[in-house]
């Protein structure tokens, strides 16, 4: 092929090459900004909007042509324009070209692609104006690329559409999707032409996390829409801070420029049919709020999705009717509830519910943060009332077992509640429970140890309704139960198991197993009474529990009252009732070995014990001692009856080693001084199941002054003798009756069984002679029973009672006597006495009469005798070298059956009569037998101690008148 050829033809291969390298290059190379202002005019005028361009301007023809222009404004920027238009400000603004009119010259667009765009609608919408289609948008397409829409004051991002719309007379159509706080949709909208109501329908599907709802009606010529809704999808809980589940809605929607109602909404959620309506409020802030009615919710998953929820997209709120609702297990009837919940904020107000039992309970509150995380919070205001309290409790789950089946029936009362992460406080609480006013606060704090504090303020408490029957405190004590707790306690009045207590103060914590009392103090029968001390479990596994600074304290200005909580019966009439008392005790050490320190003062009586108590045993062993400046006084103020003058004055003191078991104890080793008395020894008592208590033991005495027998038509207090048995021994160095010389070495067996006490081997000396006996008193007779066996041998005889008749002033007396007494008071033991007596004097002197003179008087003249005789039986003394008496008693009464006095061998006197014991009355009469002539004698009559002397001389005076004077001499 030849050159030219050739040439001509590789210019006609290279000639479309250089025109698309002329086609793709030129206009990039050309510069299109200095036609920036023409490019907008024209753009202008195609859209129907102002246009302006403030980026760089490019038009690239291949592959297809296409204007790009960057810094696009379109319409006016916030708001619109005077015309209510939208106004639009993109990163990019891209025109596809029609290629044939290009080449014309002339700019068709074909495609408008905003790229990077802000845009504005106004709102709210209208029908005309705002939505009719631009011309722009006629006959092509418009797209929207990685934008964001603000209608009115909501925003749309990440907002990628197309817009299409065919003729002038087509519906505008819009697809796309955004994203709109943090949730992904999709949207599909039809808007219809306006027609000749100026009405432009309107149909919007929006989908988003499985869920879809659909819009249906018309733009409205004054603002806003009227249509249906409906929707449903698989997830509720991706939509709403609510449960999981299915869900289905339909109802009525209406559009304003600030609020979305869906209204007359029918509803099923996850299986459960609803009737409610929503609002979206768009101004001042977004808020979406929903109402629904339905007969039966559970509430759980609603709990549970408010609390483990992010944050909502928007505000959201929810009121809830509901005839019944389920919460953990428990019914709720007529519930009513409203929450709301923006960003992390969730809020409760008119929540009312009637708990199982007929409880009404309201509520409302407010929380800071979500509920599972660290910093959130719950602060809830709670009303109660009801009637059957206890059935609502029970139904919630409290252990009630341990209480009073009559407590907690009817109550009201309001709380204030903050639930935090780590804690659930009770900062306010007042209420009025089966009439008793209570009021306080408490708190509980979470965590591997819970603990609880809690203050509680009662008007009146009884403790025995709020505790068990049969409360082990040292078990409740000593346990470790995994928590810990505080507890202040205060009533004005308590009472617990009989016990009533004013202005009761329990301060007191449980930490770890300890049990601290910081101070437990109360007003009980007129007496303050304070405790505090420390109960801690032992440092090795099997070591007792340790008390630390224990200490009693009880204080009273009168004892009287506190003597119904000792044991026994006691007097109260007695005057030491009426002295202050003060107690106090200290304790400190293990249970089973602790040091116990106490003192008690009574008046002027002061007892105080030292030792060691084996409180787990229990057992103690010690000292004690008891001290008053006055035996004679302490027994008389103690006993209510006059002063034991027999025990002689001075002070009081015991001292003694003791040791207590639940066995019984011993008293070893103990000394007491009592007046003249001095006393000491060894005592044991045992205690033995179902059998009386025994005591033994040994007394020994230095001085050991003896009572007066009681007398009167008082009853004897015998019944002491029944509770006890004994076996005990007595020696004492001195002994000091009553109307008796002092007794030497005087031993004795003192036993008491079955409310029978046997005196026994009583031995004595008296005077130079030995005195021994035995005696019995039987209590379990009726009427009690008293016998008595006494030996004398060789008693030396003193000067008798001066106002006694006669006398034995000296000598030594020998003699058994065997008593026998039946009665209740010592009158009537005195009025049934029988028995017998026989008696003996030897080398003695009566005192009182001459016998001897009185027989000599006898044999004197007619002159002198009378006078004689009446001399010797008024005074004198006869020296007998023995005398003998027997007499029997019978009710009471001394009879005398054979009486006589002897000098030598020769009977001087017989005597004969009674003697009233009883009643303290003697008739007793003195015989002598002269040498010649009738007996002739003394009687004594009247009250033993005053006594009537009668001379009883008239037959031997008689006698002696009678006989014949002998002849006188010359």
């Amino acid at each position: 092929m030849s050159w030219p050829r050739r040439i001509a033809l590789g210019l006609l291969v290279a000639l479309p090459v250089l025109l698309v390298a002329a086609l793709w290059f030129g206009p990039r190379l050309t510069d299109w900004n200095t036609h920036r202002d023409r490019l907008a005019i024209l753009a202008a005028g195609r859209l129907g909007q102002p246009v302006m361009l403030t980026g760089p301007v490019k038009l690239a023809l291949l592959p297809q042509p296409m204007l790009e222009a960057g810094g696009v404004i379109i319409g006016e920027l916030q708001g619109g324009g005077p015309d209510g238009s939208l106004s639009i400000q993109a990163r990019a603004l891209r025109l596809r070209l029609d290629l044939g009119a290009l080449l014309r010259l002339q700019l068709e667009p074909r495609e408008v692609v905003l790229v990077g765009a802000e845009i504005r609608l106004p709102w709210p919408p209208t029908s005309g104006q705002s939505f009719r289609p631009p011309p722009w948008l006629t006959g092509l397409r418009g797209r929207i690329e990685n934008s964001r829409i603000t209608i009115g004051n909501v925003p749309l991002e990440n907002v990628t559409a197309e817009l299409a719309a065919g003729s002038a007379t087509d519906a505008l159509r819009i697809d796309g999707r955004f994203r709109w706080r943090n949730l992904d949709a999709t949207f599909n909208t039809i808007l219809g032409r306006p027609g000749w109501d100026d009405a432009a329908p309107l149909d919007l599907t929006v989908a988003a996390a499985k869920a879809s709802l659909s819009a249906s009606g018309v733009l409205l010529p004054e603002g806003g829409f009227e249509g249906t809704i409906q929707g449903g999808g698989n997830d509720l809980a991706a939509l709403v801070p609510g449960p999981g589940g299915a869900f289905r809605l339909r109802g009525a929607l209406s559009a304003s420029a600030d609020l979305l109602t869906a209204s007359e909404l029918t509803m099923d959620l996850a299986g459960s049919p609803a009737r409610g309506a929503a609002t979206l409020r768009l101004a001042p802030v977004p808020r979406l709020d929903l109402a629904l009615i339905t007969g039966r919710v559970a509430l759980d998953p609603w709990v549970a999705a408010l609390r483990n929820a992010s944050a909502p997209s928007l505000p959201f709120g929810v009121d809830l009717s509901a005839e019944a609702a389920t919460l953990r297990g428990i019914t709720l009837r007529r519930l009513r509830a409203a929450a709301f919940v923006e960003g992390e904020r969730l809020t409760l107000s008119d929540v009312s519910a009637i708990l199982p039992g007929d409880t009404e309970i309201e509520m409302s509150g407010v929380t800071s943060g979500r509920l599972r995380e660290a910093g959130s919070k719950l602060e809830a205001a709670i009303r109660f009332r009801g009637s059957a309290l206890r059935a609502t409790l029970l139904a919630l789950g409290a252990r009630l077992e341990a209480t009073d089946p009559t407590l907690l029936r009817q109550g009201e009362g309001r709380m204030r509640l903050v639930l935090e992460e780590a804690q659930a406080a009770m900062p306010e609480f007042t209420a009025t429970v089966d009439g008793a006013r209570i009021s306080g606060a408490g708190v509980l704090r979470f965590g591997a140890r819970p603990a609880l504090g809690l203050g509680l303020t009662f008007d009146r408490l009884d403790l025995d309704s709020w505790l068990p029957q049969h409360l082990d405190l040292m078990a409740m004590a000593t346990r470790n139960p995994g928590w810990d707790a505080n507890l202040r306690l205060n009533a004005e009045r308590a009472s617990w198991r009989d016990l009533a207590m004013e202005r009761l103060s329990v301060d007191a914590a449980m930490e770890a197993g300890r049990l601290t009392a910081r101070r437990v103090a109360a007003r009980i029968a007129g007496a303050e009474v304070a405790l505090s001390g420390m109960l801690a479990p032992g440092s090795a596994a099997n070591a007792p529990p340790r008390l630390t600074d224990m200490a009693l304290e009880v204080t009273a200005p009168v004892a009287r009252p506190l003597l119904a909580f000792l044991p026994g019966t006691w007097d109260e009439t007695a005057p030491i009732t009426t002295q202050p008392l003060a107690l106090r005790l200290s304790a400190n050490g293990a249970l089973n070995a602790l040091a116990l320190r106490g003192g008690l003062d009574l008046g002027e009586a002061r007892l105080e014990a030292n030792g060691t108590l084996d409180a787990m045993a229990p057992r103690y062993a010690g000292i004690l001692t008891l001290r008053h400046p006055g035996a004679q006084r302490l027994l008389a103020e103690g006993l209510g009856s006059k002063p034991p003058l027999w025990l002689g004055e001075g002070s009081l003191s015991l001292i003694a080693t003791l040791n207590a078991a639940r066995s019984g104890g011993q008293m070893e080793n103990f000394d007491l001084v009592a007046g003249e008395m001095r006393l000491g020894g060894q005592l044991g008592l045992a205690l033995a199941p179902a059998a009386r208590p025994r005591l033994t033991g040994r007394l020994q005495a230095e001085r050991l002054p003896l009572p007066t027998p009681a007398g009167g038509e008082e009853p004897l207090v015998l019944w002491p003798l029944g509770l006890v048995d004994a076996d005990l021994t007595l020696q004492a160095a001195r002994a000091m009756p009553p109307w008796l010389p002092p007794l030497e070495q005087l031993s004795a067996g003192l036993r008491l069984n079955g409310g029978i006490l046997q005196l026994d081997q009583l031995q004595a000396l008296l005077r130079g002679g030995k005195l021994e006996g035995a005696a019995v008193v039987d209590t379990t007779a009726s009427p009690p029973a008293m016998t008595a066996e006494l030996r004398l041998n060789g008693i030396g005889l003193d000067a008798s009672p001066p106002d006694w008749p006669l006398s034995l002033t000296a000598g030594q007396l020998d003699g058994e006597l065997s008593l026998r007494a039946a009665g209740h008071s010592p009158a009537a033991l005195l009025t049934g006495l029988d028995g017998t007596a026989r008696l003996g004097a030897r080398g003695g002197i009566l005192a009182g009469a001459d016998l001897n003179a009185a027989l000599r008087a006898t044999t004197q003249p007619d002159a002198g005798a009378e006078a004689a005789l009446r001399a010797a039986l008024a005074e004198g003394s006869t020296v007998f070298d023995r005398m003998e008496a027997v007499a029997r008693l019978r009710a009471g009464r001394a009879v005398i059956e054979q009486a006589g006095l002897s000098l030598g061998e020769q009977a001087v006197a017989s005597a004969g009569g009674e003697v009233d014991l009883a009643h303290g009355g003697i008739d007793l009469s003195l015989r002598l037998a002269p040498p010649e002539g009738p007996e002739l004698g003394l009687r004594m009559t009247g009250p033993l101690r005053q006594s009537r002397r009668l001379l009883d001389i008239a037959d031997w005076l008689r006698w002696r008148a009678e006989q014949p004077r002998p002849a006188t001499a010359p």
